[in-house]
């Protein structure tokens, strides 16, 4: 087992070097100069070469990575050339309202998901199944930004019951978890419905239904736990398709995130913080 874990964490190497490389080669790519962002629409040429030698942007692109690659390895991550906080210090007081907000769409999922999946097993081929599938198919194929913003425009700007931007109270909570918790709940309801399928037609569940067990406990003691095994699997994959496929529904709800962070240091040419 132990050289099992040491295996895969040394084939983590080269994976994460390609990814450093890549990651370093698409932001210096961007069109911009950070360094007459910084410097203000006003600077001369003087004062953006000055803050070009201050961040490091004057060097060849190989010292620059080098130089990253050492400071990483260091456990330095670098100075936004933003806010000038340590890179660290801007994803930690991120992080938090990012993992809050997959928790909540994870919830949304697992109680829709796996519901709509049951009662579309349960009354296969009826119209409780056909329409699940159907609302699945819909949470698949809908953007994620243009459900953010119809639900925005039918309970924020009609209705006027839930906020549309902030992390301040749970109800801010509820519009872009749901947003971001739709897809996740289409392809579990889908993955649900599959399994389940799959358990009701083994041989141990004819069997109980023919010892006169009924059908409610046959669904919730024989069926839901051993459908559940593959559903649970798929649940750790989605949990970290939430926590990194944000960025979108961050933007569009304002929501103090790392996708926000993201999106908006790339627009202003964050170079450490992007990297």
């Amino acid at each position: 087992m132990l050289n099992y874990v040491c295996k895969r964490l040394l084939g983590l190497i080269p994976t994460l070097l390609i990814v450093a490389v890549l990651v370093f080669l698409f932001v210096h790519m961007l069109p911009g100069d950070p360094a007459r962002l910084i410097a203000g629409p006003e600077a001369d040429a003087t004062v953006i070469e000055l803050v070009r030698k201050q961040l490091g942007l004057d060097q060849p692109l190989y010292r620059q990575f080098l130089r990253y690659i050492g400071n990483v390895l260091q456990g330095d991550f670098g100075i936004s050339m933003v806010s000038r906080r340590p890179v660290s210090e801007e994803i930690a007081s991120r992080f938090m309202p990012t993992f809050w907000l997959t928790i909540a769409s994870m919830s949304w999922a697992v109680v829709f998901g796996l519901g709509a999946g049951i009662v579309a097993a349960v009354w296969r081929n009826r119209w409780p199944d056909k329409l699940g599938m159907a609302l699945a198919v819909t949470g698949i194929s809908f953007p994620a930004f243009a459900l953010g913003m119809l639900l925005m425009q039918i309970f924020s700007v009609e209705l006027g019951r839930l906020p549309t931007v902030g992390a301040d109270t749970w109800k801010h909570y509820i519009l872009p978890s749901m947003t971001l918790g739709a897809a996740v709940a289409a392809v579990m309801a889908r993955f649900t419905r599959a399994s389940f399928v799959d358990v009701l037609s083994e041989d141990y569940i004819r069997t109980a239904r023919a010892k006169g067990v009924s059908e409610k406990w046959v669904i919730l003691k024989h069926g839901f736990r051993n459908a559940m095994i593959p559903v649970v699997t798929m649940m750790g994959l989605q949990f970290g398709f939430l926590l990194g496929g944000s960025i979108v529904v961050e933007k569009v709800f304002n929501w103090p995130g790392l996708g926000r962070l993201l999106v908006d240091s790339v627009d202003m040419r964050d170079y450490p913080v992007i990297q």
